[in-house]
């Protein structure tokens, strides 16, 4: 499915780190964008920047009715056709903590609420619309997910991250199969270690040490990267039900 101009996509976690990279990809690309997030001020900039070409919706992935009101802003644009989800959260947490208590089930479940429930309902609704469109190139649209390498490789106090990760990874070929009857393809990236907002908080020696674990290149992956493999994920009518690693050949550690 060719990108082009008059098109609409779809970005989660839209504002800053993978997903605004991958929504700025779109727009200068020519595509509408509608940036899904719940950070008001760096949606309202964005918005601002690339007036009348961006919408800032603020909402819940995981909530139904405001990502139905996403949809739905989305869909005003008109020809969705592109799903990029990339709204996700972490935090550390083990099955038993350090003094021995068990790990908090309210935190394990909010994080699979956000990461895992939030995906399946992001593309549920999403889906819904791209399977009433007319068919280009043989396809109504493709959807991108994220997950983690942690989802493979999960390390101390990543269970609640790598267990949701990991579902989305198991998520991914059951709904290119479930959508391949409407035409709709369905891929995940699973990054390494990339230059977010998150990991820009850590000190800089902390920050390298980190990169120097790649092989090659040995450094943090950079958004714009993410962004340009979910682009061709898009683009590729070949890419169906797979998750890519775009790691730089880490294997992450147990710690």
């Amino acid at each position: 499915m060719k990108l082009q101009k008059g098109m609409t996509a779809l970005v989660t976690g839209g504002v800053s780190g993978l997903g605004e990279a991958s929504a700025i990809q779109l727009l200068e690309r020519g595509l509408n964008v509608v940036a899904v997030d719940l950070n008001d001020e760096l949606g309202a900039a964005l918005e601002s920047k690339y007036q009348g070409q961006l919408r800032y919706v603020k909402a819940d992935v995981a909530d139904a009715g405001q990502m139905a009101q996403a949809v739905a802003a989305a869909e005003q644009f008109g020809n969705l056709r592109a799903l990029v989800h990339c709204a996700g959260i972490g935090g550390p947490m083990r099955v038993l903590e350090k003094d021995g208590s068990p790990g908090s089930l309210e935190k394990f479940s909010n994080i699979v609420r956000v990461n895992l429930v939030g995906s399946f309902n992001v593309l549920r609704l999403a889906a819904a619309t791209l399977a009433r469109n007319e068919p280009v190139d043989g396809e109504r649209g493709a959807c991108v997910l994220t997950a983690s390498v942690a989802g493979y490789e999960g390390q101390i106090g990543q269970i609640p991250y790598a267990s949701s990760k990991a579902g989305v990874i198991g998520m991914t070929i059951c709904a290119a199969r479930d959508l391949s009857t409407k035409l709709i393809r369905v891929c995940t990236i699973a990054p390494g270690l990339f230059d977010t907002p998150i990991l820009a908080k850590l000190p800089e020696n902390v920050r390298q040490s980190l990169g120097a674990m790649v092989p090659h290149p040995a450094r943090l992956g950079h958004p714009s990267e993410f962004a340009l493999t979910a682009l061709h994920v898009l683009e590729n009518p070949m890419l169906n039900g797979e998750t890519i690693r775009l790691d730089g050949a880490i294997r992450m550690q147990p710690r």
